[in-house]
């Protein structure tokens, strides 16, 4: 006789429908079992698998996911292409960064042109321009990011799928691609959507404030500023920018008003919200971490106390880890590295009356963006 009460069926045993008291072998039983314990171990190795993903474009936002997939356990970076830089020059770019620091999880070094080794961990590298003739399949590649700010629709980004990715996430806002904020809409994502965009930093820092406010005092109208550090498509010193005469000065030098879509953007993955915000930007000398300015009128009087309480609450319920709160007295610097996509700052709001408020939120436009992305490929995968 054995006893089956040790065993773990509670993922097995409406389908097999052994009883767990103690019982007698029989030849069916020992088919049974056999099952049993097939099925089992089946379910654990799915639910051990790692979700395997490539990255095309190895700039701030390409070296950050990856930064982020290499301390994590749920996710394997697999590839990496690049065809501007070689794989030395690679291997020099992620391990020391200016505003992130040193890379110090494990050792990084160049095993051949195409590869890297994180600790033991493989990492094979591409140097394709053509998206389409990147073999991501072979690569073992599921999910790929397109970080290179160049194939942002659908069209072009769909180019992945031919070289054998299953699914793209698109880390820039897209005109036609699907676009979805962690902790606002990613419940809507359908598992046949291949092509999707994780919106901007700044969408993903406006939308989580704006969803809390809407759902919980209602928004007639508002406008947005984000005060925006510097990127890498701004200039070190005046140079020409014939799209954007302002763009093209001096980074370092300059307060430059510029424009936003990350409003707008809000009443994509917000639609009760679309066509009730815009906004602007103004990029300013430092180098990372950016705060909004929320100004809106409210459909139901509340005081600044009451909006805060309801920030507050949210922070540590359905939007904790995405949403932050804080009554500090904080600067941007100390947001540097935070992996939350918008951190309430409640000193730094301001009420006129009970239906006009400014609300203050700061975000890491790198690390906290570059999370979500992450973040965003574990909830499809579950889809």
């Amino acid at each position: 006789m054995i006893s089956l009460s040790f065993f773990p069926l509670r993922h097995c045993e409406k389908r097999l429908q052994i009883p767990r008291d103690t019982i007698f072998f029989t030849p069916s039983l020992i088919r049974s079992l056999s099952l049993l314990i097939r099925s089992c171990f089946c379910f654990v190795c799915v639910a051990d698998k790692k979700i395997k993903i490539g990255i095309n474009g190895f700039g701030r936002i390409g070296r950050l996911v990856a930064r982020v997939i290499l301390q994590r356990n749920d996710v394997e970076l697999v590839a990496v292409n690049d065809p501007f830089i070689t794989t030395e020059y690679m291997t020099y770019m992620f391990k020391y960064d200016s505003v992130h620091g040193q890379w110090k999880h494990n050792e990084l070094k160049v095993k051949d042109e195409k590869t890297l080794l994180f600790g033991e961990k493989p990492v094979t590298v591409f140097g394709i321009r053509n998206p389409e003739d990147i073999p991501w399949g072979e690569a073992g590649a599921d999910f790929v990011v397109e970080s290179t700010g160049v194939f942002t629709d659908k069209d072009k980004a769909a180019a992945h799928l031919k070289g054998g990715a299953k699914k793209v996430v698109i880390s820039a806002p897209s005109k036609d691609a699907p676009m979805f904020v962690v902790g606002v809409n990613e419940h809507e994502y359908k598992s046949d959507l291949n092509i999707v965009s994780n919106a901007s930093c700044t969408t993903n820092c406006l939308a989580p404030l704006a969803k809390v406010i809407n759902d919980r005092f209602g928004i007639v109208e508002g406008l947005m500023t984000t005060v925006h550090s510097i990127t890498a498509t701004q200039k070190t010193v005046d140079g020409p920018s014939m799209k954007d005469w302002r763009g093209g000065r001096a980074a370092s030098f300059n307060i430059i008003p510029s424009s936003t879509g990350a409003a707008k953007a809000v009443g994509k993955v917000l639609p009760q919200l679309n066509g009730k915000l815009t906004g602007m930007s103004f990029r300013v000398p430092t180098v990372d971490v950016s705060v909004v300015d929320l100004t809106v009128r409210l459909e139901k009087a509340a005081t600044y106390d009451e909006i805060k309480k309801a920030i507050k609450e949210e922070s540590e319920g359905k939007l904790k880890g995405i949403l932050g709160y804080t009554e500090d007295d904080v600067v941007s610097t100390d947001f540097v590295g935070d992996n939350r996509s918008s951190i309430f700052d409640a000193k730094a709001g301001i009420a006129l009356s009970d239906n006009f408020v400014k609300l203050v939120s700061w975000y890491d436009n790198e690390w906290g963006y570059s999370t979500r992305v992450v973040d965003l490929i574990i909830h499809m995968s579950k889809a």
